[in-house]
């Protein structure tokens, strides 16, 4: 797991030094501390400091650290849902606005998708990728809904181990999520002008930071075969 990837400020205000019975985590981090939970328990809220000294959060179970939701607040998951309830019936137009805004900003993006490496249908008539623009804009926008809620990163009708292969497996790069976060909040604030205030493009951006890290933590190389 790229747990690096999950880089995200926590305050510590206690903790306990976990031993090494948490291997093979430890063995990637100068530490790893126990925080809000001092019951002996294996389960429940960690925190890395990598050899970067960068750290961690995450939610250790069953010897994997894996990711959890930060402080999404009561405020920042009603301006959500209150937006996307404006904008649901509009998914399809605004997941197609969403990626051509993604390839305006990175035309180079477009080779990351297979049904437009040899297409010579404009980007804005193609109909794979009217498709697949509003199947990922809905299950983003519907992760960012739940995400309170859930208390973890969901993603409705997918599994974040497959989003996190097939991510790897087209060499997607931590350069095009910041693309993609930049574009979904354009196309939000685009979307609901009259709502859009800094507090809701921070509850946004954070929703999608969720997601970006849970699905980056699944983008691992298959375990090699004897």
């Amino acid at each position: 797991m790229n747990l690096s990837s999950l880089t995200l400020p926590i305050p510590i205000t206690s903790r306990t030094r976990l031993g090494l019975k948490f291997s093979p985590v430890p063995a990637k981090f100068r530490e790893l501390f126990w925080l809000g939970r001092d019951d002996g328990s294996r389960d429940g809220f960690a925190i890395c400091i990598s050899m970067t000294s960068k750290p961690v959060r995450g939610w250790h179970m069953g010897g994997r650290l894996r990711p959890i939701v930060s402080a999404f607040t009561e405020g920042q998951e009603a301006l959500v849902v209150k937006s996307w309830n404006s904008m649901k019936q509009d998914a399809a137009e605004l997941g197609h606005k969403f990626f051509l805004r993604i390839f305006e900003i990175a035309p180079s993006a477009k080779k990351l998708f297979s049904f437009l490496k040899d297409s010579e249908v404009p980007l804005e008539k193609n109909p794979k990728l009217k498709s697949h623009a509003m199947t990922v804009f809905v299950m983003t926008c519907e992760s960012a809904v739940q995400l309170r809620k859930a208390g973890r990163v969901t993603v409705n009708e997918f599994n974040l181990r497959d989003l996190g292969a097939t991510h790897l497996k087209h060499g997607v790069m931590d350069e095009h999520f910041e693309v993609t976060k930049f574009a979904l909040l354009e196309t939000v604030k685009e979307a609901v002008p009259e709502m859009w205030s800094p507090e809701m493009k921070t509850a946004w951006g954070e929703a999608y930071d969720q997601l970006a890290a849970a699905i980056k933590a699944e983008m691992k190389p298959p375990p090699a075969t004897a």
